[in-house]
């Protein structure tokens, strides 16, 4: 995949690219309301399950829109993660790490490119 839309994790010695699509901001905004819902929801979590479970949902749907993609591309279809198989094959550990992937795919997932045009008035010559 293309780094420039995600960001990489690896769970059982599979990289996996976390991405923030359409498609999971739908299920994100059916979930918690809206992206700006999501942080607040799992900082609030009011238990450590709880938590971990909202971790582990977001690693599968993130990874999952990577696997997706690339079956669209591909004729060899891959595997979708479930949520099982991620809480089998990490450790609380490693879900602290993927909390800030999960950060950095949103970011890059929002990330706008701004530019800026040369306005001749505000450019003073030297």
């Amino acid at each position: 995949m293309n780094n420039d839309y995600g960001k990489n994790i690896t769970i059982n010695g599979n990289t996996y690219e976390l991405i923030l699509t359409t498609k999971a901001t739908k299920e994100i905004a059916g979930r918690y309301g809206g992206l700006e819902n999501l942080g607040e929801k799992l900082m609030k979590s009011e238990n450590f399950e709880l938590a971990l479970s909202e971790i582990i949902w977001l690693i599968t749907l993130l990874a999952n829109q990577s696997i997706l993609i690339y079956n669209i591309k591909n004729a060899d279809k891959k595997e979708l993660l479930t949520e099982d198989i991620v809480e089998l094959l990490t450790t609380p550990f490693e879900l602290v790490e993927y909390k800030n992937a999960i950060t950095a795919a949103m970011i890059k997932g929002t990330k706008r490119t701004v530019e800026s045009e040369t306005d001749e008035k505000n450019v003073t010559s030297g």
